[in-house]
């Protein structure tokens, strides 16, 4: 992902992140960037598995070119369906210098950010950091070979 090219973005939340969804993708509009808000779209009870499914899915399909912002109550459970995604690399986040971390040294393609636990002005300067850093590669890089060959190939090699 490269921050400077990178302006498509998918968007999801459960009912517990759907104001803070909002939040974020009209402040990423105003940015410029392209946010594809697969929902959830209302307050009213939704389950996260299945509007972070389908963010994730989108990110997966198109990891090059797309990044993905999810939010549930804690960020956990959006987290834990992301990561279920082949090339997708979901990250729960809570302060900027985890979504530093996050992408210099895991080149994370999704935010997970919990509602409940970070107050809005705080997501939006972590979806910054996260959208600006770039990824170190290197010795980072040789990290997530691994886990593209060994964990996510099925080979499961064990060192």
């Amino acid at each position: 992902m490269d921050p400077q090219n990178r302006k498509k973005l998918v968007i999801a939340a459960d009912h517990a992140g759907f104001a803070l969804k909002e939040t974020l993708t009209e402040s990423l509009r105003l940015q410029g960037y392209e946010v594809d808000d697969c929902g959830a779209f209302s307050a009213n009870p939704a389950n996260w598995a299945e509007f972070g499914a389908l963010a994730a899915a989108k990110v997966s399909a198109d990891p090059e070119n797309k990044a993905g912002i999810l939010i549930c109550g804690s960020g956990i459970g959006m987290s834990i369906v992301a990561n279920k995604f082949r090339n997708v690399r979901a990250a729960l986040c809570h302060d900027e210098n985890a979504a530093r971390l996050a992408r210099s040294h895991n080149n994370a393609n999704v935010l997970a950010l919990g509602a409940r636990v970070i107050a809005a002005d705080s997501a939006l300067k972590i979806v910054d950091v996260f959208l600006t850093t770039a990824f170190e590669g290197g010795r980072h890089q040789q990290r997530l070979d691994y886990l593209s060959d060994n964990v996510e190939n099925k080979n499961h090699r064990i060192p």
